[in-house]
């Protein structure tokens, strides 16, 4: 297949390029292509058989300042793409998130749940979504992800690394649930959907099982060989933000499962691995090298 993937330097977009290397590629990033300018997206898209947009603005507090802007990259960029994927018959898949949701459910959120954003980032993903399945139902994929993790970018596991070599503690915060999500796992997934030619619909891309980010980051501790009592508890009262963050991002995979794919493995099992592959070899690099120094 000719793939066009925007946002492809990014930490998903990266793992994305390596799943589907097989295939015929192109590249783009904000620097080679302007998803807000819809021109340039016509002509990005045209000769491709398959857009993957991994294009985002996805600083969740800054887009409360800037919220025009988000809603061009997420919004408006998403809907130029839809349009021009339209207008060549391309498939579309689009990279959503949790933050359309307002976290206030007791139970994991189906693909038709209703949307209820609570930020301004949330509100342009939103929209996003709404231009993408307006525009071409026909031919586009949503697909849902959250607290994704990996090597090409900087995410809270590797944060979580870089803070054990600064201090001897680390609180965070037990009152948000979610799934903990690799994005080698997820590439590999997209990959599935397009070469299985799944139906157009939206699939909720992450890891199985959930967990809070106070248990994500002993996880993760305990995987790197650090003491996980390293880790306090604490709650969301204590880290004032500047957008609102959803205390429930748990998202249901009934869609894999209608197209008979299997959902993504248990996060847990894909932390281990993700370790074990490489992905926080810097942090635990610096890790060490502090241990050196100390002795």
């Amino acid at each position: 297949m000719r793939i066009l993937i925007t946002g492809a330097d990014g930490m998903l977009g990266t793992d994305v390029r390596e799943s589907l290397v097989h295939h015929e590629l192109t590249s783009a990033n904000r620097r080679t292509l302007d998803v807000t300018d819809a021109v340039a997206v016509r002509h990005a898209v045209a000769g491709h058989d398959v857009v993957i947009n991994a294009a985002a603005f996805t600083n969740v507090d800054a887009a409360e300042e800037n919220e025009e802007l988000a809603y061009q990259v997420n919004a408006e960029g998403a809907r130029y793409l839809a349009e021009a994927c339209k207008a060549s018959g391309a498939r579309l898949v689009h990279i959503s998130t949790d933050y359309v949701f307002d976290g206030t459910s007791s139970e994991p959120y189906p693909e038709d749940a209703e949307l209820h954003p609570l930020s301004s980032y949330g509100r342009s993903k939103a929209a996003g979504e709404r231009f993408v399945r307006d525009t071409y139902p026909e031919g586009s994929i949503v697909v849902r992800t959250a607290w994704l993790y990996g090597k090409a970018g900087p995410n809270f596991a590797a944060t979580m690394l870089t803070l054990a070599a600064q201090r001897e503690t680390v609180d965070v915060v037990t009152d948000q649930r979610g799934q903990p999500t690799w994005t080698r796992d997820l590439a590999h997934h997209i990959r599935h959907l397009l070469e299985q030619n799944a139906a157009p619909g939206i699939y909720h891309g992450t890891n199985a099982g959930d967990t809070t980010w106070f248990e994500f980051a002993r996880a993760v501790y305990a995987e790197c060989g650090l003491d996980p009592d390293r880790i306090r508890p604490t709650d969301s009262a204590s880290f004032v933000r500047a957008a609102p963050r959803p205390h429930n991002s748990v998202l249901a995979h009934g869609a894999w499962r209608a197209i008979r794919l299997e959902p993504m493995r248990p996060w847990r099992e894909a932390l281990r691995d993700a370790v074990r592959s490489g992905v926080f070899d810097d942090q635990r690099r610096h890790l060490q090298g502090d241990a050196t120094d100390v002795s």
